[in-house]
């Protein structure tokens, strides 16, 4: 359902992706080993399909737990990725990381 949606007119934008991996983990708060991880679907040859928007600041445990976690089912781990994408714009929000163009 959802990659379906967010395939189409995908955006890739590597000043984001670079924000996104200067904050600490969203989750657990870990300084220093902080990766731009993007929500587990849309991937195609390689390639990732979904929008960069769409990315979590996680650390390499956090990440793995939610990508490859055998503690949570598939349902709670989406979950616990779009929750963590959610807090990974608050926290480019309170950085000043974000700006509204008008």
């Amino acid at each position: 359902m959802m990659a379906s949606f967010f395939k189409e007119n995908y955006h890739h934008s590597e000043p984001w992706r670079r924000a996104v991996a200067s904050l600490p983990c969203v989750l657990c708060g870990r300084h220093g080993e902080t990766q731009c991880a993007h929500r587990n679907e849309g991937k195609a040859m390689g390639k990732k399909l979904m929008d960069d928007v769409w990315t979590a600041a996680l650390c390499v445990t956090c990440h793995s737990d939610i990508d490859q976690g055998r503690e949570m089912s598939r349902e709670e781990r989406r979950e616990r990725m779009d929750k963590a994408i959610l807090l990974t714009v608050r926290e480019l929000a309170r950085a000043g990381l974000l700006e509204i163009k008008r």
